[in-house]
């Protein structure tokens, strides 16, 4: 009798479900007016904390830059406050090390989780998909937030250009065929993503600040 109790009680365990909402608070994140991508990634975060909440089910939240930063998972009101504190008191900065923070972030997963990653993931190719190795085999959705003034360029003349991880600033003079190059690799990046998520069989969706959350949520939330 003691044995079958514990059995079932295992069984339930196993059947629980832990959400996992992980958000990029480096500085490229800070870029975007009116709202910028940290405020607009944040809320789709949110979005899903309260879904799990009415499920009952565990979450937890987390940012990472240089380092990854994370709220303990547990249910409830409390912890949906937990997270809302959170969004709100982040200070944007700092570099993305994405890989480093899906290595500690895997150390926290056990049982059924779904993992939900959102960034500009402006950076390389390469680490993302190390990153979302790290992760094992998860349901895994990733949501790239781009403003729309850097997914549409229609800057012209003589511009500078400022990097908000390294502070660099460079001069140079935007031609249309510059644009057109800097539409190519954009697209040309946003692609790859795609690919290696499809490789990890983890969802994709590329969201731009402008297009109103609740599509933007319904879009990341029906995507398999």
């Amino acid at each position: 009798m003691h044995e079958q109790i514990n059995y079932v009680k295992q069984f339930e365990e196993d059947r629980t479900l832990t959400v996992y909402i992980i958000i990029d608070a480096s500085s490229s994140m800070s870029f975007g007016k009116p709202q910028n991508k940290y405020d607009y990634g944040s809320m789709i975060g949110a979005g899903f904390a309260y879904l799990a909440m009415k499920e009952n089910d565990k979450f937890q939240f987390s940012t990472f830059s240089d380092e990854l930063n994370t709220l303990r998972p547990k249910r409830g009101m409390s912890q949906m406050v937990s997270v809302i504190e959170n969004i709100n008191k982040i200070n944007v900065k700092g570099v993305s090390n994405f890989e480093d923070a899906m290595i500690k972030l895997r150390k926290s997963i056990k049982g059924r989780s779904l993992i939900i990653l959102v960034s500009d993931f402006l950076f390389d190719v390469g680490e993302i998909e190390k990153g979302l190795l790290r992760l094992g085999k998860q349901e895994i959705k990733v949501v790239q937030v781009l403003d729309k003034a850097e997914k549409e360029l229609k800057l012209e003349g003589d511009v500078k250009l400022y990097d908000s991880e390294t502070n660099e600033v460079l001069k140079t003079f935007m031609s249309r065929r510059l644009r057109e190059k800097y539409q190519q690799k954009l697209d040309e990046h946003s692609s790859k993503i795609h690919d290696i998520c499809l490789g990890v069989q983890a969802s994709f969706n590329q969201i731009t600040t402008d297009v109103p959350m609740f599509d933007a949520f319904f879009e990341v939330l029906k995507e398999k």
